[in-house]
Formats: structure tokens, C-alpha cells, sequence
């Protein structure tokens, strides 16, 4: 396992990291999405950090808090060996402030997952979308707050547009404000979005970037083909994160191709994909089953060829939209100028 820095914080994290959204049941849908039982996340979590994990990230909403409990019981005397993350924003409750960025939201929200983890603090604590309701400065002071309390160590956010990072940061240096260390982002081969925006940010104002759904929720599993698919894979019963199938297909022909030449799995070569990017500080793998996380773990030691990259990132590159083409024309452009 190798580390990476996140951001300039002078902490490394490993560049798998551990995700949780798997662990616990209750509703309908986390069932889909996991539904494993407490023994099956002490030998997922334990496993992990055997093969040298040492950043996990859950959420409060995940299994309506289930995955938090589970987590913590599995790490127990193990909580001082890992960088622990979780979030913030979703509804855990059917009350009117039982959800958003409101100071008396996050506040009560933190609490209750410090309760759930058996912890006293989380290393890293991440808004999980945007709260048009709430004033953001207010959220930025509230984060703050709960820096200098010791509660938490740094802070982050998630499924945040760029422009709104950049607004909370310009935020947090004028009122002299903890900042935002880092966005965690859906990135994957059959969605390159982020790399319109978030990624260029993240470059210029020094952000950690943190990938979910590395496999596209399943999709880069390797289960499912033009004409068929695993009728028990969560992606057949859940279709997100949303996937141009038609692009999509192209994108598995490659990587089963690319795969076979390296004897190495599919999920595989797509994780190795994203570890190739400088950019990216920790890859989100999640499992239900020890053996996907082994299988996932491997993506570490597949080295990719400058001819794989290549006919990758062709496959799956985006389609150019305005104003990107406008700095394609090259007319004005001057020696050493560099696009990301």
C-alpha cells in the first residue's frame, strides 16, 4: 500500500480507502446497497487494515446510522491506527431541523456520530451535498467551531460544485476560518465529469480530491456485458450513479482487453486507472463480500502502460463543451502555456 498527502494538511492517507456504505441494512435501500452483518464488517475492516487501510470514510445517513455503529464496534482498540471520515447534511430525522448545514443541525448531527463511532473526534469531517437554505458562512463558522473544540481535525465537502468550494473558501480566509482540505467526488471511467471543473480547482487551490464510486456502482464490475448482467449485483437493483450505457460498453470492451493483458480483473484496471492521476489523493473501494475487497485491494500492483492510458482515457474522454473549445483554437496561446 502506498500513501498519499492530503492536501497540504502533512497527513498521508493509504490510496485505497476503506468505504462503508456497505455495512448495515434497515430500509429498503441499504439493504440493496449492503445489508452486511456486524461479523462480516469486522473481517472486511480488520482485513483492510491488515493490507495497510489507514483511512476509512462512513456518513451518518448511511443504514440510518447503522454504519457508523458497526464501524466503530469493528475498529474498537484499532480507532488510533486510521484516519477516520464521515459526514454531514443528510436528514436523520423526520423533525424540521433534522437535516441541512444549520449550525444546530451539524452540531447535534456530530454529536450523535461521535456517540455511534466510540470516539471523541473524527479526523476528517466532510459536508455531504450543498444546503441552499443556510447561510455558508454560517456552516464555515460552525466547522470552525468544531475544529478549535477539538471535536474535529479538519474538514471537508462532498457533491459540492466548484463554485461553491471556491465561494467557502474565499470565505474562510476572509473571516480567518478553518478551509476545506479536500472534496470527495464521484470520478470514475464512465464518468469524467469532474474533470471539467472540480479538478482544475482542486489543482490551483491545493484541494485533496477523494474518488467515490471508483466502479460506477458496479457497473465497472466486470458482471455486466451488452447482453447480460448479475441479477444480484446492487447496479441491476440500484441503476446510480447515472451511466451512458452506449459509452459505457465501449469503456468495459477496453478494459477487458487491457485486463487480460495484465492478468489482472476488471474493477482492477479501472481502479488502477484513477491511481494514476496526480491529482487524486484516495481511491473509496466498498465491499459486501471479503473477496471483493481483495479483489479490489490488487488494483495497487497493476502498473498501466503509456498504450493502456492512452486508449483509456480515448474511450472514456468527454465530449468538449464551451467553453473548453474556445481554448482549443491555439491562436493566442503562448509558449509553456499548460491546460490541466
Amino acid at each position: 500500500m502506498k500513501y498519499r498527502q492530503l492536501a497540504d494538511t502533512g497527513v498521508f492517507v493509504s490510496e485505497l480507502c476503506l468505504g462503508t456504505m456497505t455495512f448495515g441494512g434497515g430500509a429498503q435501500i441499504w439493504q440493496t446497497i449492503g445489508g452486511t452483518d456486524q461479523a462480516t464488517v469486522d473481517q472486511i475492516v480488520h482485513r483492510a487494515l491488515d493490507a495497510g487501510i489507514n483511512f476509512i470514510d462512513t456518513a451518518n445517513v448511511y443504514a440510518a446510522g447503522e454504519s457508523e455503529t458497526m464501524l466503530g464496534k469493528a475498529l474498537g482498540s484499532r480507532r488510533s491506527d486510521i484516519v477516520l471520515a464521515t459526514k454531514v447534511r443528510g436528514r436523520t430525522g423526520q423533525g424540521a431541523n433534522q437535516v441541512g448545514l444549520s449550525r444546530l443541525h451539524i452540531i447535534q448531527a456530530l454529536e450523535a456520530s461521535l456517540k455511534r463511532l466510540g470516539t471523541d473526534y473524527v479526523d476528517l469531517y466532510q459536508i455531504h451535498r450543498p444546503d441552499p437554505l443556510t447561510n455558508l458562512e454560517d456552516t464555515m463558522r460552525t466547522l470552525d467551531d468544531l475544529v478549535r473544540a477539538g471535536k474535529v481535525r479538519y474538514i471537508g465537502c462532498s457533491n459540492v460544485p466548484a463554485w461553491e468550494v471556491m465561494k467557502a473558501l474565499a470565505i474562510s480566509r476572509a473571516q480567518h476560518l478553518e478551509q476545506f482540505r479536500c472534496t470527495q467526488s464521484y470520478y470514475s471511467l464512465v464518468g469524467r465529469d469532474l474533470e471539467r471543473e472540480m479538478l482544475p480547482l482542486a489543482q490551483d487551490q491545493g484541494l485533496g480530491v477523494l474518488v467515490w464510486s471508483p466502479l460506477a456502482g458496479g457497473f465497472l464490475s466486470g458482471k455486466f456485458t451488452r447482453t447480460s448482467g448479475d441479477e444480484a449485483a446492487r447496479r441491476a437493483k440500484f441503476d446510480f450513479p447515472p451511466v451512458n450505457k452506449e459509452k459505457g460498453f465501449a469503456v468495459l470492451d477496453a478494459l477487458s482487453g487491457i485486463a487480460a493483458e495484465h492478468g489482472a480483473s476488471i474493477p482492477q484496471v479501472a481502479l488502477a486507472w484513477l491511481l494514476t492521476k496526480p491529482i487524486v489523493t484516495s481511491v473509496i473501494i466498498g465491499a459486501r463480500r471479503i473477496a471483493q475487497l481483495d479483489d479490489n485491494l490488487k488494483a495497487v500492483d497493476v502498473v498501466l502502460t503509456p498504450e493502456n492510458l492512452k486508449a483509456l482515457d480515448d474511450v472514456s474522454k468527454l465530449t468538449m463543451e464551451y467553453p473548453e473549445w474556445m481554448t482549443t483554437l491555439g491562436t493566442d496561446r503562448r509558449p509553456g502555456e499548460r491546460r490541466y
